[in-house]
């Protein structure tokens, strides 16, 4: 496959492309837990509890950027403000599990 231009950046694979886009520590576990409802950003954090407040607010507009996760924000007192997955960020959870059950193998062969 020839290069290509994504967002303003080269890429020189597909994989290249979505592993910047879900790679990393966190996307992956966020992308993860909305998959089967949608929450409130107190809700992740508290079901991640080592990510911090910054870099779960940096990863959120990361993956809303992208196109996997929605942003609604209600207009109340306090502010109120959830998120869900896209059609996008769907599709990605298989991917995201063929990955996840790999790993699992990869630790209990190491144990």
């Amino acid at each position: 496959m020839p290069d290509f231009i994504y967002k303003g950046k080269v890429y020189y694979n597909p994989v290249q492309l979505i592993m910047e886009q879900i790679g990393g520590t966190w996307k992956a576990p966020i992308l993860w837990r909305l998959q089967k409802s949608t929450l409130r950003y107190s809700e992740l954090k508290k079901d991640i509890p080592r990510i911090s407040d910054k870099m779960l607010t940096q990863q959120l507009r990361e993956l809303e950027s992208d196109g996997y996760i929605h942003r609604m924000v209600y207009p109340v007192v306090p502010p109120k403000t959830e998120y869900s997955l896209t059609k996008k960020g769907i599709d990605i959870i298989e991917l995201i599990s063929i990955i996840r059950v790999y790993g699992i193998k990869l630790i209990e062969s190491e144990i």
